[in-house]
């Protein structure tokens, strides 16, 4: 009787502690939702960014003039048939766009030209993009301003860090990016409702400039940096100077940190559709310019991307990836650079052929993605 007693006392005391948990913690709130997922823009609450008025529509040729992809890709060494990568690995867009003409498109898992897919690390390119924008207007003086002339509530260290410091993931924060980490920075900024409060107990590490650490505290400071600096939230920045004038077919938004405080997860969570996704990449490519409409000065889009002003391996500037060749035992950068988010989320653009490449997923399944649209980008 005593045991079954204590076994009746242990399953009420467990369901009350777990919903004291989970009612108040950003680690219940992890628990509960296990990781990121394709349908996360459901679960926060969001600032919406309404559609263009004008819609622009990518060029779509008929069939027998749309190139085909090749049926084998070659992954380090590894063959795979290509439709079965993008089945394997739960792709649900994969879009491949040159001179503004549509060769590939393909909607897997029931998603089309309408589905909602959220950008995750995708807009940490998306907030570099506003802080050019911010520079262009004057908002923001140089990306050589140290982050305390417009965040003066930061302490520990930030007096020495610049708005370049953490375009370039130089800021030496201490930020723990572990994803499955229920108690990790990363976990709290994703599932905690306030996010001020996080980022005013920030600290700094290391020596600012010193070393290259993907961490996404910094760009959530560079999206507060843009709010105090043009006194508006980042979603009514994005549609004031962008999203209105690139031709977007949908709405989009941004997902905010609750409903009392509406901090933009700069970091993360800019949630929009695979063709509009690819209107970013589009204007990168024409070095920040719209049809005649310069949406961020060329001068920004050439500095972001411009390897030899970078010390980040090769890899990284600004908040936008690239890749590298091994040219005679030496890595060089490819020309090509991608925002990439986590489950595989990319906006690719490879300007030697004027290619932007989507691939949209529910999960990343391979580790190489950037690579496999090189080859494609390529080939085309």
């Amino acid at each position: 009787m005593r045991k079954k007693n204590k076994r009746f006392s242990l399953l009420l005391f467990i369901p009350m502690v777990v919903a004291l948990l989970f009612s108040s913690c950003h680690v219940a709130r992890f628990v509960i939702y296990n990781f990121a997922d394709i349908r996360d823009y459901k679960k926060f609450p969001k600032i919406r960014i309404p559609k263009a008025d004008v819609p622009f529509i990518f060029y779509t040729p008929a069939k027998n003039e749309q190139v085909k992809l090749p049926k084998d890709i070659t992954i380090k060494g590894r063959k795979y048939n290509f439709d079965e990568l993008l089945d394997k690995t739960k792709t649900v867009a994969f879009v491949v766009i040159r001179n503004d003409s549509v060769l590939y498109k393909n909607y897997l898992r029931g998603y089309d030209e309408a589905s909602v897919v959220p950008s995750f690390s995708v807009a940490k390119s998306f907030v570099s993009l506003l802080v050019g924008i911010a520079i262009d207007e004057g908002a923001i003086g140089s990306v050589n301003d140290p982050v305390t002339k417009y965040l003066p509530e930061l302490r520990n260290g930030f007096e020495k860090v610049t708005i370049r410091h953490l375009l370039d993931m130089q800021s030496g924060i201490r930020f723990n990016e572990g994803y499955i980490n229920p108690f990790g920075d990363v976990a709290k900024y994703y599932y905690g409702t306030n996010l001020r409060k996080y980022v005013k107990k920030m600290k700094v590490a290391k020596d600012p400039g010193e070393v290259f650490e993907y961490k996404s505290g910094n760009p959530q400071l560079l999206g507060m940096i843009v709010e105090r600096a043009v006194h508006k939230n980042l979603a009514d920045y994005m549609e004031e100077k962008v999203w209105k004038y690139i031709g977007s077919e949908h709405d989009a938004s941004w997902s905010v940190d609750s409903k009392r405080h509406k901090e933009i997860k700069a970091f993360c969570c800019f949630n929009a559709t695979t063709m509009d996704f690819a209107k970013i990449g589009r204007l990168y490519l024409n070095k920040g310019n719209w049809n005649g409409r310069q949406i961020v000065s060329k001068s920004w889009v050439e500095q972001s991307l411009d390897m030899a002003d970078h010390k980040n391996y090769g890899i990284y500037s600004y908040q936008w990836w690239h890749t590298v060749d091994n040219i005679d035992g030496k890595r060089t950068p490819s020309g090509d650079f991608f925002a990439e988010g986590i489950l595989g989320q990319f906006v690719y653009v490879y300007p030697q052929k004027k290619v932007i490449i989507i691939r949209l997923g529910k999960k990343d399944g391979i580790n190489d993605w950037a690579y496999v649209m090189k080859e494609i980008a390529r080939a085309n």
